[in-house]
């Protein structure tokens, strides 16, 4: 892979900002969505992606830039104290040489001695040690996979809000991803909040595929309804007279007003249930709970207040009475 550095177009001495900046307008520009006719842009942006694990994570940029490892965030191999240093003390020309060669072919990577026999011992102990123990036995032959395994498939996590309303009926929407595609999200109707949708393909390009793009989706307030389980809960303000001869008031629900009947003499306090307006699920709909609110006027005015007045003293009576 080619020197991240290079991939990204920045200098050694670009900052963090510099790094993200340069990533982000690359991707855009890469992905392969806007390259559809492009067999290699899958690779190009996978590249772009490696490339940004090192320099966008500052102990992986330090490590790379002091050596410690390569482009694909690997330990770099530096060698063993002694190996290759010469022939083994006492060994004269011809005699036995500890030199050994490695060679890759279609049997993949092959080690023998200076006889063209096979090496024993040694660094095939130490390769089997770095890559897990996948060293065969018998030729000490090394797949090409042991050395370059290719990346898992990579998932994507990403967030948007929507209001209690779409979250009602279902909606589709448009959101950006942080590889800087536009998507369109389906919300199914009577998702609640926190809920996460998956959308195939969509994540992180990889070697083996795109992964997933995971999507929680967060329902924003709303300023006059609040969410009870799959039932939705409004204060409903009444006036005086609307509660002492009842009325016929017009009540705000998820998927538009409707008409609700208040009989005479309601209490504030009442709740009023309305079938099937909440929040849909599995088993149906949730319902909308009305709860009855007795609002006076700004202003009372004096001939309000002597008409209570005149209640008080001709027809009093004890609200709390049963609170002891």
């Amino acid at each position: 892979m080619r020197d991240p550095y290079e991939v990204l177009g920045v200098s050694k001495s670009a900052d963090e900002a510099q790094v993200k900046s340069a990533f982000r307008k690359l991707a855009k520009k890469l992905h392969p969505d806007a390259n559809k006719h492009d067999p290699k842009a899958a690779m190009r942006f996978a590249e772009l992606n490696a490339a940004y694990e090192i320099l966008g994570d500052d102990d992986k940029r330090k490590a790379f830039d002091r050596g410690e490892i390569d482009a694909e965030g690997k330990p770099r191999f530096r060698g063993f104290e002694g190996f290759g240093a010469g022939a083994h003390p006492g060994a004269g020309a011809g005699q036995g040489s500890h030199f050994e060669s490695f060679t890759w072919g279609p049997d993949g990577f092959q080690q023998s001695g200076p006889q063209g026999g096979a090496a024993r011992g040694g660094f095939e102990d130490i390769l089997r040690d770095m890559f897990g123990g996948r060293a065969r036995a018998g030729g000490q032959r090394f797949e090409a996979d042991d050395f370059a395994q290719p990346e898992p498939q990579r998932d994507l996590h990403a967030s948007m809000t929507i209001s209690l309303e779409e979250a009602a009926n279902g909606t589709t929407t448009r959101l950006q991803l942080p590889t800087g595609k536009e998507v369109e999200v389906k919300i199914p109707a009577g998702l609640t909040s926190g809920q996460q949708i998956r959308l195939k393909g969509q994540g992180w390009p990889s070697r083996r595929g795109a992964g997933d793009a995971l999507i929680t989706v967060d329902i924003a307030p709303h300023r006059f309804f609040t969410v009870d389980g799959r039932d939705v809960r409004l204060d409903l303000p009444v006036t005086l007279y609307e509660a002492v001869l009842g009325a016929k008031v017009r009540v705000p629900t998820l998927s538009g007003a409707v008409e609700l009947a208040i009989p005479a003499g309601t209490n504030g306090g009442r709740t009023f249930r309305l079938k099937g307006k909440g929040l849909k699920d599995k088993s149906g709909k949730g319902d909308l709970l009305a709860t009855v609110r007795l609002i006076l006027p700004d202003s009372a005015g004096d001939e309000l207040k002597e008409l209570m007045k005149k209640w008080r003293d001709d027809k009093p009576y004890d609200p709390r009475k049963d609170l002891g």
